[in-house]
């Protein structure tokens, strides 16, 4: 409301200014033209007309002059005349004098011309004095209220002071509404991290054995792991007060700036001593040291300089522990990740299946879920989702429960809330037709091979609904957590993937191949070299040709060194293209061994269009044995 009451004050200044300005000019006129306004109108059988003081003289000395009113100090005046041209009729003629003249009123007293002075109506004194200061008082409010305006925004003149201070949001007590009970899944960071809040609350615990408490915690991890929430929940137990702000908030376009805000928060976090500060998103201002291009005055720099000074340098900042989120730990400076800094490294990974499940039931604590439905069935076919993946699919089934207007969220809403999240979202059917048939041997192929391979994850779905840019789908789960995969399952998963090109192949010739299987093949040639260079799992050795980091940092990589020579370049290539070929070769003559079947297969899901993993794998083993698949029994407790 304040806000529109500025807006209006500031579109009805002009206005008003106009409006004075007209009325002073109207004031003056009204006094420079009292001659029309005093002067007595004409009657209807008179004219009027205007003469020069000339012939007004000439017409006093012809006698042709019966009456004259004088007006305005005698600037003007009104002259009845007799025109003998016009059988006498008189007439009243506005004339303009040169003034007052003593002469002009002798000369009339001796012609006997009746004569008349009108002395001006003068306004008030007051209001005289109201309109020569009513235009200054305006301006002087209105600039005023432009002053102020402009002060209340961002980096307005009144904030000219305020530039270098520091833009964290600070509360005394903070009520973030989490605990540590509302977070789930990552039960080794939350040990890591409840210690911090013993620091901050039972000092002398530590103290007195001869203990420092820690300057910085980080927390590393994926996006949506839980790190901000973390840091929520942390604030939330400790109860003391808390700052809390982004990295990119430090950094402006004038160099010195983040660094004076840098001095400023240090200096509010030393007057509320002991307190937490989170900074998330850390690596924007913590990045490396020299990476940019040239050199320079880095503003950035600057800013990274100041926040290492002041987390550890000469003056002990004590009593104030920074924690700080980045899924970027590659290309922090090392100053910043020393100890002394960041004393401890908290890694937020993904959660485990019972990490899933804790989440799960964190998230469902306000979802009308099915009796029937289990979140232990949800976490095992949620591999690799992180928390925030989590809340999302929960969130998602939801919506689509209320979509379809039913009363409580079941597993079809689970499964079309994963595939939704994972493929996109659903299309239209395809029509039958060659194009169909197509897309249905490609997909059998992906889950035949996918079966009939021991190491190969399980078949979970079959379908040939399109979902994102895909026409059709194979699903596959594991049933257990896969921290190391072995040489045997990487070559499964290369030929599962080269499964729909060798059915494409083997059913409808190799002229017939399509594009379909573009992606497949990209992650075939990703996984081969990953093999090959990084794994050792080739006739070349054990050895590493190639850096695992896949994410390119300009001024740290940019004029990287390449130790590999072309000699070896061109081995590491024909090792790719002959694991390839093995495995390509291998998965047609299995695909053309059990074509019967395939058939089969193909004809139930051009009719149903989605098959599960347990009918396929029934209807499989009635033309071929399947291996059995080595699958995890682990009870979730």
């Amino acid at each position: 409301m304040n806000q529109r009451w500025r807006l209006l004050a500031l579109w009805l200044l002009p206005i008003g200014m106009v409006a004075l300005l007209s009325w002073q000019v109207l004031g003056n006129s009204q006094v420079n033209s009292l001659s029309t306004n005093n002067v007595p109108t004409a009657s209807p059988n008179t004219a009027v007309g205007r003469m020069s003081y000339g012939r007004f003289l000439d017409y006093v000395d012809a006698g042709r002059v019966t009456a004259v009113d004088i007006f305005d100090s005698g600037r003007n005046a009104v002259v009845e005349t007799v025109d003998p041209d016009l059988d006498n009729r008189i007439q009243r003629i506005r004339v303009d004098l040169p003034g007052l003249d003593p002469e002009l009123i002798n000369r009339l007293k001796y012609e006997g011309i009746s004569f008349d002075v009108h002395p001006p109506k003068n306004s008030p004194p007051a209001l005289g004095i109201l309109g020569n200061l009513l235009f200054p008082i305006l301006l002087i409010g209105g600039l005023i209220l432009l002053a102020r305006r402009s002060s209340s925004m961002p980096g307005g003149p009144g904030q000219a002071m305020q530039f270098g201070k520091t833009k964290a949001r600070f509360a005394m007590e903070a009520e973030t509404g989490v605990k540590f009970d509302d977070v789930a899944g990552v039960n080794e960071a939350k040990q890591d991290l409840q210690e911090v809040v013993t620091f901050l609350k039972q000092p002398e615990r530590f103290t007195s054995v001869g203990a420092q408490i820690p300057k910085g915690v980080l927390l590393v991890g994926p996006p949506g792991t839980g790190k901000t929430l973390l840091a929520k929940a942390i604030a939330g137990e400790a109860g003391v007060p808390f700052f809390s702000l982004s990295g990119s908030e430090f950094v402006e376009m004038f160099v010195g700036v983040g660094a004076s805000r840098v001095r400023d928060l240090f200096k509010r976090a030393n007057e509320n001593s002991p307190c937490l500060i989170f900074i998330d998103e850390i690596d924007a201002v913590g990045r490396q040291r020299g990476a940019g291009i040239g050199g320079g005055n880095d503003e950035r720099e600057q800013t990274l300089n100041q926040l290492l000074t002041e987390m550890d340098g000469f003056e002990s900042n004590s009593g104030i522990i920074i924690i700080a989120a980045t899924n970027r730990p590659d290309v922090l400076d090392s100053a910043l990740m020393r100890p002394g800094r960041f004393d401890r490294q908290v890694t937020v990974d993904a959660p485990d299946i019972k990490g899933r499940l804790s989440i799960l039931k964190v998230h469902s604590r306000n979802k009308k879920l099915e009796e029937s439905l289990s979140l232990e069935s949800i976490a095992r076919r949620t591999p690799g989702f992180t928390g925030a993946d989590l809340a999302n699919l929960l969130n998602e089934a939801a919506i689509l429960t209320a979509r379809r207007r039913k009363n409580s969220i079941s597993l079809c809403e689970i499964d079309d809330a994963v595939d939704r999240i994972i493929a996109g979202m659903e299309g239209q059917p395809l029509s039958d037709g060659r194009s169909k048939r197509l897309i249905a041997y490609h997909e059998v192929g992906h889950a035949l091979i996918g079966t009939l391979i021991k190491e190969h994850d399980p078949v979970q779905k079959v379908t040939l609904i399109p979902r994102g840019q895909a026409k059709g789908l194979t699903w596959f789960s594991p049933d257990d957590e896969q921290m190391l995969v072995s040489k045997a399952q990487l070559k499964a998963r290369i030929m599962g993937a080269l499964g729909g090109r060798a059915a494409e192949d083997v059913v409808f010739g190799h002229a017939e191949i399509t594009t379909g299987a573009g992606g497949d093949i990209q992650q075939v040639a990703s996984m081969a070299r990953q093999m090959v260079t990084r794994f050792g799992m080739s006739d070349l050795g054990p050895i590493s040709l190639e850096s695992g980091s896949q994410e390119v940092f300009l001024g740290r990589d940019l004029m990287t060194r390449n130790d590999i020579s072309d000699a070896i370049s061109r081995q590491i290539d024909e090792s790719v293209r002959c694991m390839v070929k093995t495995c390509y070769t291998e998965t047609v003559d299995l695909i053309s061994k059990n074509r019967a079947a395939m058939d089969v297969l193909v004809e139930k899901l051009i009719d149903i269009e989605t098959m599960d993993g347990e009918e396929f794998r029934e209807i499989l083993a009635k033309y071929t044995s399947i291996p059995e698949k080595e699958r995890s029994n682990a009870v979730i407790n």
